[in-house]
């Protein structure tokens, strides 16, 4: 299994650190969620039912009623290669490494394609096509319009786009969700995490959205019920909540900027609205450094970068502040 941010038990045992002691910025998810309200019980009693409202809500949040909630994008990460018939696949890397392994597992050979443009990627002619938007980890960004651009230029050639979009809630007009399975671009398919811009990472909720026909084939695959009715009745409920949402994207927005600003002194520094990245020579240095402090960031085995998520309040802007400022760098 690959590692991954948020373990946060195994860092308290590794150093010795009370885990109520620790500040948790490893998993790029906004500090402070949706509120979800006590549902009502008859939803933990009764099978999750498909017509209680959330496809709707998710249709008007994204704007495309083109889609199939999962338990998480990563059960549509771990699938969608294996509905798609085996070939070689132009990877955008660094990218969340769950992707390359899924399309290796089902058979897929991975073409990696370091910190490249779209335009590199077409170039490689492969029949797919696998981008991070914004990437994770680096937070580097594609263009709506070159997405799509892109799209096009592989549907000629029968080939597919796949862009998840786990980190693109907080600036929406980035997205190209809308128009993934549409007849403008019927080979784009867009995954969206609900978890991670609604701080609710717990109730494993995600969208595929793609053409009717692939959809059709991996809720088959699937089989019901995937989504629990309580993380159903919480994902309906705070895709409606749109002045939440307008209030949470410009809280993070101001946020990022000061993250990226605090970051900054230690070396190259890109961001999202939910994480910034610092690239440094001596990444695993300042990572141990913070974590012996009770701060967990994290850490890429042979990449020399830090991802930072966004502390959740003054005091734990200051504790990063306070052992940033210890640092000193070999």
């Amino acid at each position: 299994m690959l590692d991954h941010g948020g373990r946060l038990r195994q860092a308290a045992a590794q150093y010795d650190i009370p885990l109520a002691d620790w500040l948790d910025l490893s998993t790029g998810i906004n500090p402070n969620p949706w509120p979800v309200p006590v549902v009502p019980a008859t939803i933990w009693q009764r099978l999750p039912e498909p017509d209680d409202g959330l496809e709707a809500a998710a249709a008007a949040y994204y704007g495309n009623p083109r889609l199939l909630p999962v338990a998480g994008s990563q059960a549509a990460i771990q699938l969608l290669p294996t509905l798609l018939p085996r070939a070689v696949v132009a990877c955008i890397s660094p990218i969340y490494n769950e992707h390359p392994q899924a399309w290796q597992r089902a058979g897929h050979k991975i073409r990696y394609l370091q910190n490249a443009l779209l335009p590199r990627a077409l170039a490689a002619a492969t029949p797919y096509v696998l981008l991070c938007n914004p990437n994770n980890p680096t937070a580097d960004r594609h263009p709506p319009e070159v997405v799509i651009d892109a799209a096009r230029q592989l549907h000629k050639r029968g080939g597919w786009l796949i862009v998840d979009e786990a980190f693109v809630d907080p600036t929406p007009a980035d997205s190209v969700a809308a128009l993934a399975g549409s007849d403008e671009a019927p080979n784009l398919v867009v995954l969206r995490s609900f978890g991670k811009f609604f701080g609710l990472a717990g109730a494993r909720v995600g969208f595929v959205f793609a053409a009717a026909d692939l959809l059709a084939r991996m809720q088959e695959a699937m089989g019901p019920w995937t989504v629990s009715g309580p993380a159903r009745e919480a994902a309906r409920l705070a895709l409606a909540d749109s002045s939440w949402q307008a209030a949470s994207r410009l809280h993070l927005q101001a946020a990022s900027r000061r993250l990226a600003e605090l970051l900054a002194p230690y070396g190259e520094v890109k961001a999202t609205a939910l994480f910034a990245t610092l690239q440094l020579p001596q990444a695993a240095e300042l990572h141990a450094h913070l974590a012996g402090r009770a701060i967990l960031t994290r850490r890429f085995e042979q990449l020399p970068l830090v991802r930072v998520g966004l502390p959740g309040n003054e005091v734990e802007w200051q504790k990063l502040a306070g052992a940033l400022a210890e640092w000193r760098p070999a």
